[in-house]
Formats: structure tokens, C-alpha cells, sequence
């Protein structure tokens, strides 16, 4: 009787582990074990972040990078294809040296901005000045003739350069709110002599230019410990850098002191005229609906203070360790599953806007965008983008992700479209379901976003690996879902600033020859 019972037990057991098995779905499952036991993130994030380097718009190395991706893709078996949308300024960055040679010699540390004219060959030698105060325009203007010859700084000396949360750590509390009233006192100034110039950021290098400065000095403190901003240069013929925090405010204060520094700049960066911009395209197409596509996004190209690695070369990587790992565990889909590689994303969402225009039949078929962003953390966050049924078929897919990864994930629903800021909002203005995986920050906005830090060190790939994981899933559940998913919209909330109901956005056009002066 024992033994009966035991083995009655025992072919209970092993019906049940059966079943248990065959509840769990075979490619969830292949996705999950490649992405964990054979991934491609490291080396991915060598070859493009070490090897290609930053990928402003315009340069060799944004090229090279969408032939990388081409090769990479094809070697997996998938077909890709470089797509060009428009023409950009040609430019590539140089050797640049920036010393100071009085009152003492100390090699300093900065960069030309992206797009700042080169130096004569042996470089530029000239004295520094400040901006005045000045009451209005006028006065301005009749400073402006002390400027030539002169390399101007332009940027607000920073009073600290130690980031809130040190001193919310160290200092006293009211040592603390001493040094904010007095930045903030400070920063109040000079935006009003800003003001009282009658010019900003953009137009005030160019006058300067015309006024026959030798060079523009600026600094884009990013708020944290060795961290600048590099964005581009306004002037045309004369050299724009951009130099630390700490260099900066020694400069400054010299110059204050009447100690008259003087730098000798050297920047060979290299104008090439027009060059063609593009967008990196791969698929895997569909067996049943290859007329109805799920969209991997994410935005190829970076600024090029550091190697664009979290911005956006983890977003990269998501999405082309994504589709290696579905062209095995999931080679023939249901609806085309098509990856896009956007170009001058930072100039505007350009790549992404000219796909949206240039391919209507596309974004008409639209099942799922799922587009990657904002830094190296795992996804935190999606919002259902103001679609009104979202949450029926998102809620779906996201119950199949394995709940250490779900469980931090905070859903919206329906939320609201975007109208800026990446690269779904160029679908979600055209009425296409489209998601933003959004990530946790790892210090994302102070310490690597478009700043001097953002380089391969800075990626965590274990998040991106799980990112990877929820990318494939994601792709392959909407793939798989029975129905065309719905587009209906749901009613917007009463805008704040207006009190008036907010409207959908609508498409915009990209800007396709850009850069050029």
C-alpha cells in the first residue's frame, strides 16, 4: 500500500512539473538564457564607445558608426541598410592644447566645442578679458571694440565647485544656505547683465566675432565634480573652447586681479563641407503580417564632450543585443520587427522625424515603438503616451518579463504623448503607439549627460542586460499579439500654464540640411 501510494505521488509530481513546463513559453525563455549566458553588451559597448569614439552629426565617426552597425547586423544575419534623410555641416575634431603662458605656464583642461573653427596651425596666442557690467546695449556696444585681439570669457564663475550634495553632507546647515543665497544672488546679476546686453547665448559669440575677438572661452559647469557640458560653437571664424570648472575660475579671478593671463590655444578641427546624414536601418520580417511592424528605437548619435556612451550608447545597445538575441530565439516573427538607428536625434529628433515623414506606410502599421533613452539604468518607468487602451496590451506584455525586472517598473496609464525629448514623441506625434523605456538615473542628468564624462566606464551592464531582456520580450509579445493594437487617444488633462485642454502634438519636419551657415 506504501509503495503504491508513493508511486501514485511520484507520477503526480512529474505530471505537474510537465505541465509547469509547458506553461512557461519556449522563447521567453531562449531570450532570457542567451541574453544571460552569451551576451555581446561589453564588447558592443568597446568597439563603438573605445574603437568609433562620439558621434556628433556631421563627422567621419558618426559615418563609421552607421557602417559598424550595417556589418555588425549582417554578420548576425539580419539585413540592414543605411538610409540617408537629409545633409549636415562637415566637421571633425583635431588635437586641441590649451595652455596658459602668463603670468605662469599650466596646461589646461578643456576642449573646442563641436563645430569650432581651427586654429592657424600654430595656434592662437592672446590675453583673456571678461564681459563688463554694463546698464544696457549701448554701453555694450561701446565696450566692444576692447575685445579685439582678445579672447573673451563668457561664462559665470562658478562660486564652488562642489556639487549640493557634498555640501549638504559636510557643510554646516547655515554655512549651506549662505553659499545658495549668495550663487543665487550672483546668477541673478549676471543673467540681468546678460539681459541689459541685449543679446544671449547664441548671438553674443557672434558679436563678439564681428568685433574682432581672437577666440571665445566659455564654461558649462554640469554641477558635479569634474563634469562640463560640450555643446556646439556659434562663431565662424574663430575658435570656441570650453574649459573646466576649476581652470575657468582661476582664469577669473586672475583677470579680476589685473594679472592680464594670457592661453595659448591650439584646435585643428576640419570644416569638410556637406556630408550626408543617416539613419541605420535593420529588420527581421514578418512570416504572417510583414505589413505591421514593431519598432526598436533609439537615437545613434551623441555630442562628443565624451564617447556618448550613456547617451545614447546604452539606448544603442539595447535595442542591437535585443534584435541579435530575438534573430535566435525568434527568427521568424509574426509582424516585421524593424530596429532604428536615428541620427541627430540631438539637433532636434531629425533621423527619427524624416523616417516618420518619409515612410507613411510604415508608421501606418505601426503595432509597438519601444524606444530607449535616457542613460545606463535599468527601465523604472513607462507611461501608456496618452493612448486610452495602452494598458490592455502593455499590461499584457509586461506580465510575461520576469518580475525582477517588472517589479521596479512604474506603469502610467493612459499618460500623456510627449512633445519633445527623444525619439518616440516623433511616432507619437503621428499617432503611432509608441513607448519610452525610461531609465533610473545613476546620476544621469549632473554627471554624464552631454558632458566631458560620458564614456564607457560609466555604463552598468547588468542594467543594460536587463534592458535587453525587457526589449525582446516586449518585441516578441507584440509581435505575437492577436489583434492590431489600438491608437484611440485619450482625452488630455487641463494644461496648467493655460488652463486649457491640452491638444495632441502633430509632426514636425526634420531639419535636413543642417549645421550650415
Amino acid at each position: 500500500m506504501i509503495k503504491k501510494t508513493s508511486l501514485l505521488f511520484a507520477m503526480f509530481l512529474a505530471s505537474s512539473l510537465s505541465m509547469l513546463a509547458q506553461d512557461k513559453d519556449a522563447v521567453i525563455e531562449a531570450i532570457i538564457q542567451e541574453a544571460n549566458e552569451n551576451s555581446q553588451l561589453e564588447t558592443l559597448g568597446h568597439e563603438l564607445m573605445d574603437g568609433i569614439g562620439p558621434r556628433l552629426v556631421g563627422t567621419p565617426q558618426m559615418k563609421n558608426a552607421h557602417d559598424w552597425a550595417v556589418a555588425k547586423y549582417e554578420s548576425w544575419g539580419i539585413p540592414a541598410r543605411n538610409e540617408q534623410w537629409g545633409e549636415w555641416k562637415g566637421w571633425e575634431r583635431g588635437i586641441c592644447h590649451i595652455d596658459m603662458v602668463h603670468p605662469r605656464v599650466q596646461s589646461l583642461r578643456g576642449t573646442q566645442l563641436a563645430w569650432s573653427p581651427s586654429t592657424p596651425k600654430k595656434g592662437v596666442t592672446a590675453e583673456l578679458v571678461v564681459l563688463p557690467t554694463v546698464s544696457d546695449s549701448l554701453e555694450f556696444v561701446n565696450w566692444l571694440p576692447n575685445v579685439k585681439g582678445k579672447l573673451v570669457m563668457i561664462s559665470m564663475p562658478q562660486p564652488t565647485g562642489r556639487p549640493d550634495y557634498n555640501w549638504e553632507e559636510f557643510a554646516t546647515e547655515k554655512s549651506f544656505e549662505k553659499m545658495k543665497k549668495e550663487r543665487d544672488g550672483q546668477t541673478e546679476a549676471w543673467n540681468q547683465n546678460m539681459g541689459n546686453t541685449g543679446l544671449n547665448r547664441r548671438t553674443l559669440p557672434v558679436a563678439l566675432e564681428e568685433a574682432g575677438a581672437a577666440g571665445i572661452v566659455s564654461s558649462y559647469w554640469s554641477r558635479g565634480f569634474g563634469v562640463n557640458k560640450i555643446f556646439g560653437a556659434y562663431t565662424k571664424e574663430i575658435p570656441t573652447v570650453d574649459l573646466e570648472l576649476e581652470d575657468y575660475g582661476m582664469l577669473y579671478r586672475l583677470v579680476e586681479s589685473g594679472q592680464q593671463p594670457q592661453l595659448h590655444i591650439v584646435a585643428e578641427s576640419k570644416e569638410l563641407g556637406k556630408v550626408p546624414t543617416f539613419n541605420t536601418i535593420a529588420e527581421i520580417k514578418g512570416s504572417e503580417k510583414p505589413d505591421e511592424y514593431v519598432i526598436l528605437s533609439a537615437h545613434f548619435d551623441s555630442w562628443d564632450g565624451g564617447t556618448g556612451a550613456t547617451d545614447n550608447g546604452t539606448g544603442t545597445l539595447v535595442m542591437m543585443e535585443a534584435m541579435r538575441i530575438l534573430k535566435k530565439a525568434y527568427p521568424n516573427p509574426k509582424r516585421t520587427i524593424l530596429v532604428g538607428h536615428w541620427g541627430s536625434e540631438e539637433q532636434g529628433l531629425n533621423g527619427s522625424r524624416a523616417f516618420v515623414e518619409d515612410n507613411p506606410g510604415i508608421v501606418d502599421g505601426v503595432q509597438a515603438v519601444f524606444n530607449q533613452d535616457n542613460g545606463t539604468g535599468r527601465v523604472v518607468r513607462i507611461s501608456g503616451g496618452g493612448f486610452l487602451h495602452a494598458y490592455d496590451y502593455l499590461g499584457k506584455w509586461l506580465h510575461e518579463v520576469p518580475g525582477e525586472i517588472t517589479d521596479e517598473i512604474e506603469t502610467t496609464f493612459p499618460g500623456t504623448p510627449a512633445r519633445g525629448g527623444s525619439d518616440y514623441a516623433s511616432f507619437q506625434a503621428a499617432g503611432a503607439p509608441a513607448f519610452s523605456l525610461s531609465s533610473l538615473s545613476w546620476s544621469y542628468w549632473n554627471y554624464t549627460w552631454h558632458t566631458n564624462r560620458d564614456t564607457y566606464d560609466k555604463i552598468i551592464f547588468d542594467d543594460v542586460r536587463n534592458n535587453a531582456i525587457l526589449t525582446a520580450i516586449l518585441a516578441y509579445m507584440a509581435s505575437e499579439h492577436p489583434v492590431k493594437t489600438s491608437r484611440e487617444k485619450a482625452a488630455l488633462p487641463i494644461s496648467s500654464r493655460t488652463g486649457e485642454q491640452l491638444e495632441w502634438p502633430t509632426p514636425r519636419s526634420p531639419e535636413r540640411n543642417g549645421g550650415q551657415n
